[in-house]
């Protein structure tokens, strides 16, 4: 063979600054924690001050680069004037979520507007708020949306969280069209059902716990690990030529 080897992008994330939403526990825990170990210097959001607060000093303990922000992302304008304040992030995983599965016919109001509002209203204009701030200081980068298997298929007790899944698989590929010819990619990571602190609970209903078993090819529930790489790979320039689409992980769950 002639010629240099073609080197492989790197998934290094040194110098970049991070921002998670719902990074307190869980999955954005986890991904703050992937980030950071990547090299980012990652700033964790979560309206709970000690979760982030304690999140933040367990990576800086590690030797990362760390530091909390306590926002509520329902508080719209609360959010976008506290990102305008702040060093513009390169890249931002749009995280903080909800569920309150409920057979269709059983879906109160309540229940829609709240899911709704985080998994959608909230989302959109926490993206927003990060995107206008990375345009106006000319930074390019990665926004990351957190979706859901659910963000391509249907699921019974979940037509509420299919409804918000659903649309934000649509204002990413819209995002990724507008915010391209400013060098942001936008793309979402769509799992399966993850334990976490949010799902153990559903877990606990053993009929529930095997009906998704066995729509999960694989055979196990997905940890936040197997989403941790996942995340740093749409992070960094390993995908700098994905935007508007979907990294689905989640077992085989879609496949047919």
């Amino acid at each position: 063979m002639t010629g240099s080897l073609p080197k492989t992008p790197s998934f290094r994330l040194d110098g970049r600054r991070a921002l998670v939403t719902g990074a307190g526990r869980g999955l954005g825990a986890a991904v703050a924690a992937a980030l950071a170990e990547a090299g980012a210097h990652v700033t964790l959001c979560a309206r709970t001050t000690s979760e982030i607060e304690q999140g933040a000093a367990a990576l800086r303990d590690a030797g990362y680069a760390a530091d909390w922000l306590a926002l509520d992302v329902t508080d719209v304008a609360g959010f976008a004037e506290a990102i305008a304040k702040a060093e513009p992030y390169g890249i931002f995983v749009n995280n903080a979520g909800t569920n309150r599965p409920n057979p269709f016919t059983e879906i109160p109001v309540e229940d829609f507007d709240h899911v709704m509002g985080l998994n959608v209203r909230a989302a959109f204009f926490a993206a927003q708020a990060v995107a206008r701030r990375m345009v106006s200081a000319g930074a390019k980068g990665s926004i990351i949306n957190m979706s859901s298997q659910m963000g391509h298929v249907g699921g019974a007790n979940r037509s509420l969280y299919c409804a918000s899944k659903w649309a934000m698989e649509g204002f990413s590929k819209a995002m990724a069209i507008e915010l391209a010819p400013h060098g942001i990619r936008v793309n979402t990571l769509a799992p399966t059902f993850i334990e976490t602190p949010m799902t153990k609970p559903f877990f606990e209903n053993v009929a529930f716990k095997q009906s998704v078993l066995s729509k999960i090819k694989l055979g196990r529930l997905g940890t936040v690990e197997d989403l941790m790489g996942a995340v740093v790979f749409l992070a960094s320039d390993a995908s700098a030529l994905m935007t508007g689409s979907s990294l689905i992980v989640d077992g085989g769950w879609t496949a047919d």
